[in-house]
């Protein structure tokens, strides 16, 4: 079983920066892909970056988010450049694993909010 507990959202104006952590308990392994989602509120939850055997952004975020991961410590972190009010949402890390038999399961932290406003 596995844990997740974000921390790090807040009100941040434009063009401001935010860095998200999200920290596992349990067993986090090297094959599991670490990510993070949000969701704007009355829409559904998007993928924004993930990390696993390779690094995937969302376009709208290409060249301001990076996500980074620390096998060691069991974390995942975005880093948020030059927000833009487009990014308010509830951010929500993920970890997908695949197991025996050609099934997956996803594990979900309980979401941090991240409010881009002057």
């Amino acid at each position: 079983q596995v844990q997740l507990v974000e921390s790090g959202g807040g009100l941040v104006q434009p063009g401001g920066s935010l860095r998200l952590s999200c920290a596992a308990s349990g067993s986090i392994f090297s094959s599991d892909v670490m990510g993070w989602y949000r969701q704007p509120a009355g829409k559904p939850r998007e993928l924004v970056a993930q990390e696993g055997d390779s690094t995937w952004y969302e376009s709208s975020v290409k060249g301001r988010f990076t996500i980074s991961r620390d096998n060691a410590k069991n974390e995942v972190s975005l880093q948020m450049s030059n927000l833009k009010p487009e990014d308010t949402a509830v951010y929500f890390c993920n970890v997908w694993r695949s197991l025996h038999g050609g099934t997956n399961i996803n594990y979900w932290g309980q979401g941090t909010q991240v409010t881009v406003s002057s």
